[in-house]
């Protein structure tokens, strides 16, 4: 598709209302690619790629030009998707298969549930978007025959050996940093509309020197602090240093385990933290990273199959873009 006639279509998508003269026909009603003996229309290209640009248009703080270039990637990257769907979906037919309608209808019937819940919450649905539910049960049907030939020829040869994550996880070591964390105790005591600052940092300040008497830290979190962590004896779990408020931060740098701040004074409330435990910064042992480099991996070698399937059925179908 030019340039130009993109353009057009996407003012469409953004506005929803004609961007040429009435006395010039429709431009969504207009071919934008033919794969074997399937047209595909301007009109399924926009329904396919709605969710992504409504998606898109909720994104703030982005320039109208930003927003156009993600635009025109998302229809091009929707009008392949839908190519390589009909080049899946010919390629279904062409081999002879086939599937029992029970097993569609089952398949069709879960979708229902996942997504609607009812079938009168789906009709509704349809009815909304001019749709029918014959419509809606072969825009199902396809979705299953595609599913199950990319299972067929690209999950399916997809096979993750040990040696490939022992590679990945010597080869991309900053993927796997941990950062220091720290483990902390908090008493909040806050400052409501109409409190008086002063006392509540006296109060503050009262239980810093029951503290230095040696009654424990947890002891006088639940008995005192006003925040939700009181129901835990004010533990906060594990957090990374560098997500902690900077005040905290701040205050709790080069503390060591048994530790605790003083009155950290806040607008809002007044806090003391005790250090519990520390995780200096290291790397991740490749036993508790080795799922997230198997799913890595599974992820990048079905998207080089998927490519391949695509290409080969390319060589051997009609496809032309408008």
């Amino acid at each position: 598709m030019d340039l130009k006639r993109l353009l057009l279509l996407l003012s469409l998508l953004a506005t929803g209302a004609p961007a040429v003269p009435a006395a010039q026909p429709a431009l969504v009603n207009g071919i934008v690619a033919i794969v074997n003996e399937t047209v595909i229309t301007e009109k399924a290209a926009r329904e396919f790629i709605d969710p992504a640009v409504i998606a898109l248009e909720r994104q703030p703080g982005m320039s109208q030009q930003a927003r156009n270039e993600k635009m025109m990637e998302i229809y091009r990257d929707g009008l392949n998707q839908l190519v390589e769907r009909q080049l899946t979906l010919d390629d279904f037919k062409a081999s002879g298969y086939s599937f029992p309608e029970s097993l569609i209808e089952d398949f069709v019937q879960e979708r229902i549930r996942e997504r609607y819940g009812d079938r009168v919450k789906l009709i509704k649905t349809l009815e909304a978007q001019n749709m029918t539910y014959e419509q809606f049960r072969t825009d199902i049907r396809d979705q299953f025959i595609v599913e199950q030939m990319n299972l067929k020829n690209v999950s399916s040869a997809v096979i993750i050996s040990p040696f490939k994550i022992e590679t990945y996880y010597k080869e991309h070591p900053e993927e796997f940093k941990q950062q220091e964390q720290v483990r902390l105790r908090m008493i909040e005591l806050r400052k409501p509309d109409g409190t008086d600052p002063k006392a509540v940092l006296g109060r503050a300040q009262e239980i810093i020197g029951i503290l230095a008497k040696g009654t424990p830290f947890a002891e006088m979190a639940r008995t005192y602090s006003e925040g939700s962590q009181r129901r835990e004896d004010g533990d906060l779990g594990w957090v990374n240093r560098d997500v902690l408020r900077k005040e905290f931060a701040a205050a709790t740098a080069g503390l060591k385990p048994g530790q605790r701040t003083g009155v950290i004074d806040l607008p809002d409330a007044c806090f003391i933290l005790q250090v519990e435990e520390i995780k200096p910064a290291q790397l991740r042992p490749l036993t508790e990273v080795r799922e997230e480099i198997e799913k890595t991996l599974l992820s990048q070698e079905r998207a080089r199959l998927q490519k391949k399937y695509v290409e080969r059925l390319k060589k051997k179908a009609f496809v032309r873009y408008f």
